[in-house]
């Protein structure tokens, strides 16, 4: 009966939103593995030997640069993605979630214009840290868009669309990165990324805003004319409608004798700031729970290959290393499309827990295969690694922070989440490198394990479960809202 409820309010108009919106999670994915494939022809350590018709103005053809340097350009995405972060979260609360979207495209067009027309590492560096930027406040943004626009019986499902797409821009680039790693045409791999922007931004104009954050701001009849259109002209909002009242958001008129309960005022929660969400007991437990699994998500090593795949595996496996890259993306991919009803079906802390487990044996596989230069094993155990990422890692995270806690707090714990979660990225490209040199033969990956063994404790212990729960009350167990 759900299944088919759900079938029934998926209509064209949703799948478009949901497309458009998670063109900003592609460009995350995106822009966090551009630089992997052609690494080595950007920094001049390997020549071009590719001779095209392509002229860009006489620019070099590659950047000279220490390895410093290049990770000093690859970690800049991370301080960009940072800044959008924090910012995204009370931009969407207080001026809607559709004018910040927008807002994510200007950057994803300006930054990708300054790296490929870059003809020195600084410019090269700022256009990295405006595509950060716009990285940042998409992955807050899309994620709280999708989830009030999702039915709610399958917000799982659509939330999961975000790691989704994700992992679409990661195989996107890795696959040109293969094609295009030569002379000058690595310049090609970023400027795609503008023209994506550019794409999204023409798409976002007939994308309306949220109708839960219409309703929290008085504007109730504008809200249901937009849901009413989203879920279909004959379908059956009221119930949908009356979950607003449930968590909070005010009715008027007519709507408001009707769901009310007798006796009762309608009352509106003010939104919750950055430092508030933080510093309130109330909120305080969600934002444990959400900044713990977004750390948990980055220092379980994901990145390592997404980021330096390429480079790790090229002593092993010198002629297949940028081909095992693309295949490994595509896996990715491939489980999570697979896996992506598992939150909805398992529950989202299940998921999560499967997929640590699974990470945290990987990583002991690919220390072992690293240190034995055992190339069938390494292959393999990396291929695991991403599988087991795909199935909670990568796209439950995504979804909580719009669970755990009410509509006026969304923002601000999604900020937080995805602050810790840029931090923690920030952390794994810039100084994984030198862990790995220094430590020697993928004696990394024992760490990696170790962290997917206390993360998972923690998982276990604090973060709860918020499957078929119908707001952050019930997944707290907590009887009533509380009443300031």
């Amino acid at each position: 009966m759900a299944s088919s409820l759900t079938a029934q309010r998926v209509t064209p108009y949703l799948v478009y939103l949901v497309f458009i919106v998670t063109l900003g999670p592609l460009q995350f994915g995106y822009h966090l593995a551009e630089l992997n494939a052609p690494q080595a022809i950007i920094t001049c350590e390997r020549k071009g030997t590719h001779h095209s018709n392509i002229n860009f103005h006489s620019l070099p053809q590659c950047l000279p640069m220490s390895p410093s340097q290049f990770g000093l350009v690859s970690s800049i995405y991370t301080f960009g993605g940072l800044v959008g972060a924090l910012l995204a979260g009370p931009v969407a609360t207080r001026y809607g979630r559709v004018l910040a979207l927008r807002a994510t495209t200007v950057f994803f067009i300006l930054g990708p214009v300054a790296e490929t027309l870059a003809p020195a590492i600084p410019l090269l560096i700022l256009g990295r840290f405006l595509s950060g930027v716009g990285s940042g406040a998409a992955i807050v943004v899309g994620p709280i868009y999708i989830s009030e626009i999702a039915p709610p019986s399958a917000r799982g499902f659509f939330g999961a669309f975000t790691q989704v797409m994700t992992n679409v821009g990661i195989l996107l680039t890795q696959t040109l990165g293969y094609f295009w790693s030569d002379a000058s045409l690595w310049r090609l791999i970023l400027a795609v990324a503008g023209m994506i922007g550019a794409l999204e931004l023409i798409g976002l104009f007939l994308v309306p805003e949220s109708p839960l954050w219409l309703a929290e701001h008085d504007k109730l009849s504008q809200a249901r004319r937009i849901l009413q259109r989203i879920r279909g002209r004959d379908a059956d909002i009221e119930a949908e409608v009356a979950s607003w009242k449930v968590s909070g958001v005010p009715v008027s008129g007519e709507e408001e004798a009707l769901l009310a309960p007798s006796g009762t005022e309608p009352t509106k929660k003010p939104a919750v700031t950055f430092v508030q969400v933080v510093r309130d007991p109330y909120y305080r437990p969600a934002i444990v729970a959400v900044v713990g699994v977004m750390v948990a998500q980055q220092f379980t090593g994901m990145n390592s290959i997404v980021m330096y795949s390429v480079s790790l595996l090229q002593s092993i496996l010198p002629t297949t290393a940028a081909l095992l890259t693309v295949i490994i993306s595509a896996i990715n991919l491939v489980i999570t499309l697979l896996c992506s009803p598992l939150p909805d079906r398992i529950g989202r802390k299940t998921c999560l827990i499967l997929s640590i487990c699974g990470m945290g044996c990987s990583s002991i596989l690919l220390a072992i295969s690293i240190y034995v230069n055992g190339k069938i094993l390494t292959a393999s155990a990396a291929l695991l690694f991403v599988s087991s990422f795909a199935i909670g890692l990568g796209p439950v995270p995504f979804i909580l922070a719009s669970e755990l806690v009410g509509p006026e707090a969304v923002g601000a714990a999604q900020s937080w989440a995805l602050g810790a979660n840029w931090v923690a990225t920030f952390v794994v490209a810039q100084f994984f490198p030198i862990l790995n040199d220094a430590l020697g033969r993928g004696k990394v990956y024992w760490v990696f394990a170790a962290m997917a063994g206390l993360l998972g404790g923690f998982i276990y212990r604090y973060v709860p479960e918020t499957k078929g729960k119908a707001n952050a009350d019930e997944v707290w167990g907590r009887t009533d809202r509380r009443q300031d």
